[in-house]
């Protein structure tokens, strides 16, 4: 089947559109998602069989986490088993924005989506359509970049199509997003913190954060 293809506000997210979506998401679906840096695969995180199909999907590895999308810091803190003082500074910061933050996870999520390693990649994307998936789901999802693993990111739809296109029921097209960088990937872990990956926000700016 070809994937469907709904148009959809980046502004004021049509809320038919929303729960469209969030209906897949429920029954165990991968979802293309716009997001305010590139477009991400959403599933349910606490769904096994939904994070096999992320990782089937994009021919990830499968000791590579899933990073997660939540639509305020309370929802983040329920999923780590306990937050040092930097995330939460960080945290409010940034979010939402272009930062994702590295933390041991709670044991209520499965071991799969941290690839393993106990550890969870958390964000709270600028983005009034993931914010309303979130609400619409009743809870977090997962927001890996919505690519073939090795391929170049997606800023539009049509990229997805052509690289995912027949390995998904549906994405949300909001248009492009514009983004040249990825959000910027900081691990926390009591009173050290160390940039997996620098993206979006500056090494500095999270240093300056921190002092």
């Amino acid at each position: 089947m070809p994937v469907e293809v709904l148009k959809i506000s980046p502004d004021a997210p049509e809320s038919s559109v929303v729960d469209y979506a969030a209906d897949f998401i429920r029954r165990g679906c991968v979802v293309g998602l716009p997001t305010d840096t590139f477009y991400a695969l959403s599933a349910d995180p606490f769904n096994l069989s939904s994070i096999e199909h992320v990782f089937r999907v994009k021919g990830r590895a499968e000791n590579k986490a899933l990073p997660i999308l939540v639509n305020s810091i309370e929802q983040a803190i329920t999923l780590a088993r306990e937050l040092p003082d930097s995330f939460l500074v960080l945290a409010h910061k940034f979010w939402p924005g272009a930062l994702t933050l590295v933390v041991e996870a709670t044991h209520r999520l499965p071991l799969k989506v941290t690839g393993n390693t106990g550890r969870v990649a958390l964000r709270w994307p600028n983005s009034r359509i993931a914010s309303a998936l979130i609400e619409a789901v009743r809870g977090p999802i997962t927001g890996t970049s919505a690519n073939l693993s090795g391929f170049p990111s997606c800023t539009n739809a049509g990229q997805i199509v052509k690289q995912l296109g027949d390995r998904l029921p549906l994405i949300l097209d909001s248009g492009d997003t514009g983004a040249i960088l990825a959000s910027t990937i900081v691990r926390v872990n009591g009173n050290e913190w160390s940039i997996i990956r620098e993206g979006a926000i500056p090494e500095s700016e999270i240093h300056a954060a921190l002092q």
